[in-house]
């Protein structure tokens, strides 16, 4: 959902400003800059970047402002943590802003509804899946890639789908009807895309997945 300017009111629009400025300040200021040094890190968290920038500019629209496509914001979480996944995908965000995807008027809108909320989503499930059920590969994989990854989109598109219906963007009819039903088909797309894409690096790769320890999930078992 790439808002374009003219469907953000000028009240909702600065008040989406504060909103998305105060919490990219705080992803900026507590995100683990340390893990960066290491190269391989680095070269993950910018590989990472520039392969959501690359899929987000595949989309197709119904109209202006209901554009779909996938985010990828559950794998960046599990892959770097939230307060990265929040900073590159900023990074995502301005890039397609750059080349014509919403506008930068809008730009605030469009990170709260694609990026702070199914990166904060899917963080704050993970933790509560690591608190309350088993430490196994099948929970990890299904739970917080699979499952996590379609419910975080989904919830990306109801909220901004009702932003646009309170702003009198278009009517809560037509959202329902011609819209929001696409999300299902985009769900699963990204549920699949992203239990795909963790399998491989927890299994191959288990050390670049900040949030997965191979000792807890995989040795003890």
């Amino acid at each position: 959902m790439n808002l374009p300017d003219a469907l953000i009111p000028q009240a909702p629009g600065l008040l989406g400003l504060a909103l998305f400025a105060g919490l990219l300040a705080r992803a900026l200021y507590t995100a683990p800059w340390g893990r960066l040094k290491d190269a391989t890190q680095l070269n993950l968290f910018l590989g990472t970047a520039v392969t959501l920038g690359a899929i987000w500019s595949l989309r197709a629209g119904v109209r202006p402002g209901l554009d779909l496509h996938l985010l990828g914001a559950t794998a960046f979480t599990l892959l770097c943590g939230p307060q990265l996944a929040i900073v590159g995908l900023t990074m995502v965000l301005a890039a397609a802003t750059y080349y014509g995807a919403g506008g930068w008027w809008s730009f605030p809108e469009n990170g709260l509804f694609m990026i702070v909320l199914p990166v904060w989503m899917s963080y704050a499930i993970y933790r509560w899946v690591d608190r309350r059920l088993p430490n196994h590969f099948f929970v990890y994989v299904f739970i917080n890639a699979f499952f996590v990854a379609g419910l975080a989109i989904a919830a990306s598109g109801l909220a901004g789908s009702s932003f646009l219906a309170l702003t009198g963007a278009y009517s809560l009819h037509y959202l329902l009807s011609q819209y929001l039903p696409y999300y299902i088909l985009l769900a699963w797309s990204e549920a699949l895309t992203t239990g795909m894409a963790m399998t491989l690096m927890v299994v191959y790769r288990p050390q670049w997945v900040s949030t997965f320890d191979d000792a807890r999930y995989i040795h003890h078992k």
